[in-house]
């Protein structure tokens, strides 16, 4: 048996840059059937494929400059994030593990890019000079504990991981003690060193185009 962990930011990051748009359920179902085929799984059976993701924030609030209303959950980032857990739930052996959204109390951070613009030139401040101080919660977390799980229950011997995030080193570790095989996918993104050397083998499928250079998140506003 293995198991195949998705961290959905990461994952929806790396697609979008190579199709050049917001990823579906069916793209991501595609990207998980191509990590069946390779061979370091071959002649095991797939347990599930965990998809882990922070539902989109709800909440109302104002622009920053013209404090005219802003319903978060009437945008359209919001519509497609719930489109795209909605279609992914319904998808065979897949289960979402969902973190939260969550704004910090100054609900707005101004954008690097206008930061320089206004040190070179003062001008008025517009809404479009802000972006929303989002941060997810509960994600890395749900993740650690499902490869721990799965390690301690002696339910997978490999897994297979998703992500460019180093702070899994330590999650990457236990399991690996508990005699669980981590197949690593970064998908070319460049990580840290320590995360490599924690992984058991290490793919590198070349999924994102040169010219990638926003996030989804980025591209929704």
């Amino acid at each position: 048996m293995y198991a195949i962990l998705l961290d959905g930011g990461f994952l929806t990051k790396k697609l979008y840059g190579k199709l050049g748009q917001h990823p579906t359920a069916d793209d991501i179902a595609d990207a998980c059937a191509e990590l069946q085929k390779i061979p370091q799984v071959d002649g095991y059976e797939l347990l599930r494929i965990y998809y882990y993701d922070a539902m989109p924030s709800s909440e109302k609030l104002q622009y920053p400059v013209s404090k005219t209303d802003y319903n978060l959950a009437l945008t359209e980032r919001y519509r497609m994030s719930q489109s795209l857990f909605d279609q992914l739930i319904l998808k065979p052996q897949f289960a979402l593990r969902m973190g939260e959204v969550t704004l910090s109390p100054q609900k707005w951070t101004i954008k690097p890019r206008s930061q320089k613009q206004l040190i070179k030139a003062a001008r008025d401040l517009q809404d479009s000079d802000f972006t929303l101080d989002l941060s997810q919660k509960g994600v890395d977390m749900r993740i650690g504990m499902d490869m721990a799980r799965l390690a301690i229950r002696e339910m997978v011997r490999a897994v297979i991981v998703v992500t460019g995030d180093s702070d899994f080193v330590p999650a990457f570790k236990f399991v690996r003690r508990e005699g669980v095989k981590v197949i690593l996918e970064t998908y070319g993104h460049n990580v840290r060193v320590e995360l490599k050397q924690h992984s058991d083998f290490v793919l590198e499928t070349k999924a994102v185009v040169e010219a990638e250079a926003n996030s989804v998140a980025d591209a929704a506003e």
